[in-house]
């Protein structure tokens, strides 16, 4: 079976940092594209990176200089560090797989940017 699990949400100020992590079981990561995504109240649900078998990654626009995505093969598991975060960044984040005619996702984890 496979499964993503969505950790390091939470509330913080403007500015702040936070690390996303997605945690894989039933599949080897390191073979596949792996995004985040995100939906903020009263919008659709929006790529925000994603990071290709062979280490290429990509980032809307939005979050450009501040988000890094990135995986570690040894633990099976993808991250999102997020640096100087905005109040347009509040939305739940969730991670997703994509395998040959499959595709899989987490939960999702709320994060929360507010004074």
């Amino acid at each position: 079976q496979v499964q993503l699990v969505e950790s390091g949400g939470g509330l913080l100020q403007p500015g702040g940092s936070l690390r996303l992590s997605c945690a894989a079981s039933g599949i080897q990561i390191r073979f596949n594209t792996m995004g985040w995504y995100r939906q903020a109240p009263g919008k659709q649900r929006e790529l925000v990176a994603y990071i290709t078998s062979g280490g290429s990654l990509n980032y809307t626009d939005s979050v450009k200089g501040r988000f890094t995505i990135s995986r570690d093969n040894a633990v099976n598991t993808m991250y999102l560090q997020m640096n100087n975060l905005e109040p347009e960044d509040t939305a739940v984040y969730y991670c997703n797989v994509i395998w040959g005619s499959r595709t899989k996702w987490g939960q999702g984890t709320q994060v929360t940017v507010s004074s």
